[in-house]
């Protein structure tokens, strides 16, 4: 069986999955393949075992970040092919002792989705959570390039890599989801991590393939934005890229394990 990290995975509560699961769906017009259930990724790792699936939940209010951590954490502890990621709302008060909180607990980093959670990736209200991250080193995993607002442009996260260039970055999407041109033009060949995740569902292969080789295969880290794609499939579209063994196994998880200190 293949070695592979998948670094993009939703997970919701059980009572609220269907419907968060749903409403992502309606908003970006694509049919979803998972049910948004870290029990549905536990059952498909019988079927695909994997080195693990990186998890997280954006809060998209400040009274829900520390519930979303905890329910995190909870299933990190259980199964230890969970990787987990926590979450920080630009409205939550003490940002500082729950990033605090989050180490404690055991997550590798933090989820920012800034179309859901309602802030520009380059306001300078989230600048005092940037620099306090990179203090930490804790890395963010941000949703980048959405179609729907302007919060989340390639430019404006090109704008954060410069102004915290300590700051570790994974850009999801290759970039800039449905903005890959943009992408192009202010972010590739910056220090910052891209993800494959829900690309083969916009753009060709023969594209991401071309995308890979234009950022370098030492940045890129494999995804598959379940519940939008199984594991499985996303593994079978990598394959289809026509990737040297020794550049696939780098984004399957060699380059996962160098960032997380695996």
């Amino acid at each position: 069986m293949p070695e592979v990290i998948d670094f993009h995975c939703h997970v919701f509560p059980e009572a609220v999955a269907a419907k968060a699961t749903n409403n992502v769906g309606t908003y970006y017009g694509i049919n979803m393949h998972g049910k948004g259930l870290a029990t549905e990724l536990e059952n498909f790792n019988k079927s695909f075992p994997v080195k693990g699936f990186v998890i997280h939940s954006s809060a998209t209010t400040p009274h829900q970040v520390e519930h979303v951590n905890d329910f995190i954490a909870d299933y990190v502890k259980k199964d230890d092919c969970f990787i987990g990621f926590g979450t920080i709302h630009p409205g939550y008060e003490d940002y500082k002792k729950e990033i605090y909180r989050i180490k404690a607990l055991g997550l590798k980093g933090i989820k920012f989705h800034p179309d859901f959670q309602g802030f520009k990736i380059d306001d300078p209200e989230m600048f005092p959570i940037y620099d306090f991250l990179a203090a930490q080193g804790l890395p963010a995993l941000f949703h980048v390039g959405d179609e729907h607002t302007d919060n989340s442009t390639p430019q404006a996260m090109a704008s954060v890599l410069d102004m915290f260039p300590n700051f570790t970055v994974i850009a999801a999407h290759m970039g800039g989801f449905s903005k890959w041109d943009e992408a192009e033009k202010c972010l590739y060949g910056k220090n910052v991590y891209f993800d494959t995740s829900s690309t083969v569902i916009r753009i060709s292969h023969e594209h991401l393939r071309e995308l890979i080789y234009e950022h370098g295969v030492d940045k890129i880290l494999f995804g598959s934005d379940y519940p939008v794609q199984t594991t499985k499939e996303a593994y079978e579209d990598m394959l289809k890229l026509g990737l040297s063994e020794e550049d696939l196994e780098k984004i399957l998880h060699k380059n996962a394990e160098k960032l997380l200190g695996l």
